[in-house]
């Protein structure tokens, strides 16, 4: 069965700034907040890295980096799905601007996602962007403008509202997130005041002076967020 995300919700993705022991001790900081404050935290992976992480960290959402549309066979070097799902994984980034696919390609991977009950987190630009892809009807959404990936810089109210307003409008049940320069507890607060279901980091946190002090605060924040626009 699919993971019923509950919204607000964090991602954590390291992408390949951390794995192994690293990434390791990054999750378990992690899997402690997630329990402390009862939120759904998404924690990203190498594929290496994804099946001990799924082991050692119940209360996470395990999710791949990337994933592929083809089935059991032929496909040397390529990521299968059902791989990923004996792993332990539940979720999968798509379409990140760090490794875009073709609409042909999103379109047959969110298929295969939906039949291994595998969460889509499928990423888009501009309000175009956002409003397009959302016709595949992604179980997330993740608005963020490349201009601003790893910048510190977040994009304004403006866009958030607008990108938040371009999905639900075309996939009512897809869930929106908010990226892009998020490094601090007032980003994080501000990507939920802005109505999206959640948000996340990577370099905000990663190449902070004390990461963990970072993600801590983020989580502090999504939990005040909670409960200013949830409850």
């Amino acid at each position: 069965m699919k993971k019923e995300l509950r919204s607000p919700f964090f991602v954590l993705n390291p992408k390949c700034y951390l794995w192994g022991d690293e990434a390791y001790k990054l999750g378990a900081v992690a899997e402690e907040l997630a329990v402390k404050y009862d939120l759904d935290i998404i924690y990203t992976g190498s594929l290496i890295d994804l099946a001990r992480f799924a082991k050692d960290f119940p209360h996470l959402i395990i999710c791949a980096q990337n994933m592929e549309a083809l089935r059991p066979g032929k496909g040397m070097g390529h990521i299968l799905p059902e791989a990923l799902k004996d792993a332990g994984v539940q979720a999968t980034f798509l379409n990140h601007a760090e490794n875009p696919k073709t609409v042909s390609d999103l379109t047959e991977t969110i298929a295969r996602a939906k039949e291994l009950d595998i969460l889509t987190i499928v990423c888009a630009d501009d309000v175009a962007d956002a409003k397009a892809i959302a016709q595949l009807q992604p179980d997330v959404m993740v608005c963020e403008l490349k201009s601003l990936i790893g910048t510190g810089k977040t994009a304004d109210m403006e866009y958030m509202k607008a990108t938040n307003e371009a999905v639900k409008s075309v996939s009512p049940k897809t869930k929106t997130l908010q990226a892009a320069g998020i490094s601090s507890g007032e980003d994080v607060y501000k990507a939920i005041a802005s109505g999206a279901d959640g948000t996340g980091g990577t370099s905000g946190i990663v190449a902070a002076k004390d990461p963990e002090a970072t993600l801590r605060e983020m989580i502090a924040a999504l939990d005040k967020a909670r409960t200013d626009f949830y409850k």
